[in-house]
């Protein structure tokens, strides 16, 4: 049976960030944390290290889904290029930024499984972020308007941070699926000093309750002093958000 919204395994939901220098210190994490997690996200600090290719691949020989965060935007025949081949990697996700031209070719060039994600509005971004870039709009606008958009290109879903996932379930289609970065427990101030550069960020239990489908967790796990339990703490909260 193909993976729809209503089928996820709460195990999948969550998606921990590999954001480290070296696909060495990825396969490190990813050994520690063992069986508390089953997705995992790279990006683009390792994809500027040497084996970025083969830690993908050793991810999905471990049984691991791998959500590639690259954010192509270039001209659409480039973005085609890069989608069907990253569609050879066995990866799940992957993110692309742009105009609908874009989306189009991504959303044509997918195969094998491979999910097209929009990026809405980065969690680095505020209003003031908006300002600068010369966006008229709010940031709750914008994030629907490029869902709705995304959707109607092909694309499978978007990457929005948990603030507008409430608003984008109500508005956007339903088979929208909603991978949300910027989450941090309740704790989290404890675990990495705050928030960082994340500035629309959430918990995940009020994440899910918006409708979130995916969350992605970097530096709370990264940053433990014991990441496996830390990932099994995030997975125990998904359960209980999840419960009827």
């Amino acid at each position: 049976m193909s993976e729809t919204r209503s089928n996820i395994d709460p195990r999948d939901r969550l998606i921990v960030a590999l954001d480290v220098p070296e696909a060495a210190d990825a396969r490190a994490l990813v050994e520690r944390i063992g069986d508390a997690a089953t997705f995992y996200k790279i990006g683009m600090e390792l994809c500027m290290a040497p084996g970025f290719f083969e830690l993908l691949t050793w991810l999905r020989k471990q049984d691991k889904k791998v959500f590639v965060d690259l954010k192509f935007f270039d001209i659409p025949e480039t973005v085609a290029r890069a989608v069907a081949r990253l569609s050879e990697q066995g990866a799940q996700f992957c993110t692309i930024h742009g105009n609908q031209a874009i989306m189009l070719a991504a959303a044509k060039a997918k195969s094998n499984g491979l999910k097209v994600l929009a990026v809405t509005a980065l969690t680095s971004l505020d209003r003031g972020d908006l300002d600068d870039l010369g966006f008229a709009c709010d940031v709750d606008a914008l994030v629907l308007s490029r869902a709705r958009r995304a959707l109607a290109a092909g694309c499978d879903g978007v990457v929005s941070s948990g603030l507008e996932v409430e608003k984008l379930r109500r508005e956007a289609p339903h088979e929208l699926i909603c991978v949300t970065p910027g989450i941090r427990p309740v704790d989290n101030d404890v675990i990495s000093g705050g928030s960082g550069d994340q500035k629309r960020v959430m918990t995940p239990t009020r994440a899910l309750k918006a409708g979130a489908d995916y969350l992605v967790v970097g530096r709370p796990i990264r940053d433990a002093a014991d990441p496996r339990a830390a990932a099994l703490a995030i997975q125990s909260e998904i359960l209980s958000a999840l419960a009827p």
